[in-house]
């Protein structure tokens, strides 16, 4: 089945055309500054024919159009009609306490999901467009919703529950969502594979490391805890996110600084992290590179992260009265051999002999263990791979129309 993936965000959309029979990509692109000048750049990957061209594009309807024209051009496309492209999945970062699972767009669906805007306002607006874009160019072809937080929806009460009043709960929906949860999933599922053990007898803590960054502990294949809370603010420090914090510190900062609510929730998802201890940048190669050249500061945010990290992966140990492996993912779980050692440093008494060499010598975009033959716990990079999961459970729920 040829699945068309879209994650669409305010002002762009992703988009690849899986192949899901033969497991591949066909084309993959990025529409960009929409609503703006619009930019578009297009890959065909059976040939490697690409497309960039500055087009204007006044929303995600015209964006999708111009995605499906790409797709089939003689040149740079791949498919010769749109009936060929059997079905669309859209990556969905919230589906709030209205869906645990993947889900076929219809009425009712669509209207839980505009209930979701207070708690992702800055995902959610835009995710509907892209759905509506997709509706008005691809009338007819079945959609298929897939939520972030869907996999974190199996964590029991007592670790999405915050102790606030109990009635904030019952009539806002103020818990812990959790976030990335198709990338856990996707990594969960393939280091049990590796596991030479039941399913339902595995313990597993995912790192997803990037510019936004969450851990969680995945039981028996099913999320119990995850470190992103209500919003993906929470837990540990990321790019420009300050992760955990008292929260004090908030209306401190606010009367300091004389800062509106707006204004103080745009400092701490802005301006904090490790671009505000660093002082440097957000990006973890920027801060490294900061450390090479004697930056205390830039070492202060990786320790920071670091710390924090090993942490996690304690507590979570605890939680789940064990530990079978670590994963480390995304861009910066996948491509930071440092950080990786920080994190991995002083965990023998968890059964974890980290492989030095092994860690140094990775290969990027393959699995790689990262631990001793002998380690009691395993530890892998492993690549994550959320478009392949939405385009799987696409082709499951239409398959069965």
């Amino acid at each position: 089945m040829n699945v068309l993936v879209v994650n669409a965000g305010s002002s762009s959309l992703k988009y690849q055309l899986f192949d899901t029979t033969r497991n591949v990509v066909l084309a993959k692109g990025l529409c960009d500054r929409i609503g703006l000048d619009g930019k578009i750049t297009h890959k065909q990957l059976i040939n490697g024919n690409t497309y960039e061209a500055e087009i204007s594009m006044p929303n995600h309807a015209e964006a999708t159009k111009l995605v499906v024209k790409c797709l089939l051009d003689d040149n740079y496309g791949c498919v010769k009609s749109m009936n060929e492209i059997e079905a669309v999945g859209h990556r969905i970062v919230h589906g709030g306490a209205y869906f645990s699972e993947s889900v076929l767009l219809n009425d009712d669906v669509l209207a839980k999901l505009e209930l979701c805007r207070d708690l992702a306002p800055l995902h959610t607006g835009a995710h509907i467009m892209g759905i509506q874009g997709c509706l008005e160019a691809m009338p007819g072809t079945p959609q298929v919703l897939v939520f972030d937080t869907a996999f974190h929806s199996t964590m029991p009460k007592p670790a999405y529950v915050y102790g606030i009043p109990y009635e904030m709960y019952e009539k806002y929906q103020v818990r812990r969502y959790g976030a990335h949860g198709t990338s856990h999933r996707y990594v969960a599922a393939e280091c049990i594979k590796l596991l030479d053990k039941p399913v339902e007898e595995t313990k597993v803590i995912t790192c997803h490391l990037g510019n936004g960054s969450s851990i969680s502990a995945v039981k028996g294949g099913k999320c119990i805890d995850t470190s992103m809370g209500f919003t993906p603010l929470a837990g540990v420090v990321m790019g420009t996110r300050c992760g955990d914090m008292d929260p004090a510190i908030v209306p401190f900062i606010m009367e300091k600084e004389g800062f509106t609510p707006d204004e103080m929730n745009a400092f701490m998802n802005k301006k904090c992290g490790l671009l505000g201890v660093s002082g440097v940048s957000s990006d973890c190669r920027d801060v490294n590179d900061a450390i090479d050249n004697g930056n205390e500061r830039a070492k202060l945010a990786i320790d920071i992260l670091a710390y924090q990290i090993k942490k996690y992966i304690g507590s979570y140990t605890a939680a789940m009265n064990g530990l079978d492996a670590i994963v480390f993912t995304a861009g910066i779980g996948e491509n930071n051999d440092s950080l990786r050692a920080d994190i991995m440093k002083d965990m023998e008494f968890f059964g974890i002999k980290f492989d030095e060499e092994a860690n140094k010598n990775f290969k990027r975009g393959e699995v790689n263990l990262l631990s001793a033959p002998d380690s009691k716990v395993k530890v892998y990079m492993i690549p994550t791979n959320e478009e392949l999961v939405i385009a799987s459970d696409t082709e499951k729920l239409v398959s069965a129309l």
